[in-house]
């Protein structure tokens, strides 16, 4: 009885904690909550909560520890959508691995079924994810999707066999392994913010099924948790790209051309340019993509807002779209490691119509998500999903590496605009050679 009460309370102190997360100025707050709550339920698991053994659980702990303290020294806050794509699979392999090991639990076979499936599914998944966030895997082998298909048909068979004849265990293991690795390979690098989402929820939902199985209340309520919020979020973020979640997790087989080509004359500038019209404006806004988590150009970024603000007297701003980057708050964490004050950094609907009265657009690395197709290329993929505004600003800065097209695979038209100027090279160096001309 104490020990359910206990744990009640470990779930609503982590509800709070996770409420604290939704607005910046309450994160550390948060997880300070977080620590206690997950304290709560360590203590009593340990003296209370006699079914487990102490000993193991102690063991793991350090264990679980010493990797999340190695992950956090060695891997740069750039490589975030990597770290969380990997831990996704982690926790989907321990609630699986839970089910296969000689612990006392109420046998379900129907649950075990499920509890691996989901597992097992979210593990090889993320380790596809995490390959593809990382560079290791770049091509999308649309036709596994089919494999997959037949794969989850072999699946069903197999966890009825094993339900009713309590056989084919194995064969329920190899088939979500394979599963997993199948459904997400031919899914593109762009689509990876809400699949990460989705593995999550995954994650979330296996740990319900062990809680079932276990009877425990903690496991329920903290598996629920998770589960809801990725699904939740994999919903908004389907939203904000104006697309379904099928077309997502079941790609086109074939690319889609787009009927705009490259046409008009690229204006090309420099560092010094940038930082002379930048320095007579009065507003100027910056639109972070994934090229500034490449470059790690968020401190330049910060220097360079500084620099504006203090010494010129102009308003700089951040304009964040919700699915810049490769995971959803990606660019936000990035900009608060680099310490901008949080009143300077707006999401896409609080921002969208300031860009027809800013002087300057800085755009470092987001691609897509400024393309303006997705307003008007009705057969172009990105039709209809949400983008900033950038074109309306009086200048554009366009810091990339060279002319490639984003993630999507659509070519900017905003790089051929007639008050776009393209500033070619690495987007941390490109900022530093401004600060430099703006310090002078």
């Amino acid at each position: 009885m104490i020990s359910s009460l206990l744990y009640l309370l470990s779930a609503f102190l982590m509800i709070i904690a996770i409420d604290c997360l939704s607005a910046p100025s309450r994160v550390v707050r948060g997880y300070h909550i977080a620590m206690v709550s997950v304290g709560i339920a360590l203590i009593t698991c340990l003296t209370l909560n006699l079914k487990y053994n102490a000993g193991w659980i102690l063991l793991a702990l350090c264990a679980g520890s010493g990797s999340g303290v190695l992950l956090a020294t060695k891997w740069q806050l750039s490589a975030l959508p990597q770290i969380v794509a990997l831990l996704n699979g982690i926790g989907g392999l321990a609630s699986a691995l839970i089910v296969c090991c000689p612990f006392k639990y109420h046998k379900d076979n129907l649950l075990e079924s499920l509890c691996v499936v989901i597992g097992l599914v979210a593990f090889s998944g993320s380790i596809v994810a995490f390959a593809k966030l990382h560079g290791l895997l770049r091509k999308n082998v649309a036709w596994l999707k089919w494999v997959s298909l037949f794969l989850e048909i072999l699946l069903l068979i197999n966890i009825a066999y094993f339900t009713y004849f309590q056989q084919g265990f194995a064969g329920i293991i190899i088939l979500s392994i394979l599963i997993g690795f199948c459904a997400i390979m031919p899914i593109g690098g762009a689509d990876m913010p809400v699949i990460i989402s989705l593995l999550n929820s995954f994650s979330g939902w296996a740990v319900v099924a062990v809680g079932l199985l276990a009877g425990d209340l903690l496991l329920i309520i903290t598996g629920t948790l998770v589960g809801a919020s990725g699904t939740i979020l994999s919903y908004v973020m389907c939203k904000s790209m104006n697309r379904s979640l099928l077309k997502i997790v079941w790609p086109e087989t074939q690319s889609i051309e787009t009927e705009h080509k490259s046409t008009g004359i690229v204006r090309t500038g420099s560092p010094e340019e940038a930082a002379f019209i930048m320095s007579n404006s009065h507003k100027v806004i910056i639109v972070p993509g994934f090229g500034m988590a490449a470059a790690q150009a968020q401190i330049a970024l910060k220097n360079m807002t500084n620099i504006l603000t203090e010494k010129y007297g102009v308003d700089v701003r951040f304009a964040i779209h919700p699915v810049a980057g490769r995971m959803p708050g990606h660019m936000n964490v990035l900009l608060a490691e680099a310490q901008i004050p949080y009143e300077k950094v707006f999401a896409m609907e609080d921002i969208n119509q300031d860009f027809a009265s800013a002087d300057v657009v800085y755009v470092i690395g987001a691609n897509d998500v400024t393309n303006p197709i997705a307003k008007t290329d009705v057969g172009s993929p990105l039709y209809g999903m949400p983008v900033l505004a950038v074109e309306k600003a009086k200048t554009i800065f366009f810091v990339k590496r060279s002319m490639a097209s984003g993630y999507s695979g659509i070519e900017n038209p905003l790089f051929y605009a007639p008050n776009t100027i393209m500033l070619f090279g690495d987007g941390k160096k490109v900022t530093e050679e401004i600060v430099k001309d703006l310090e002078k």
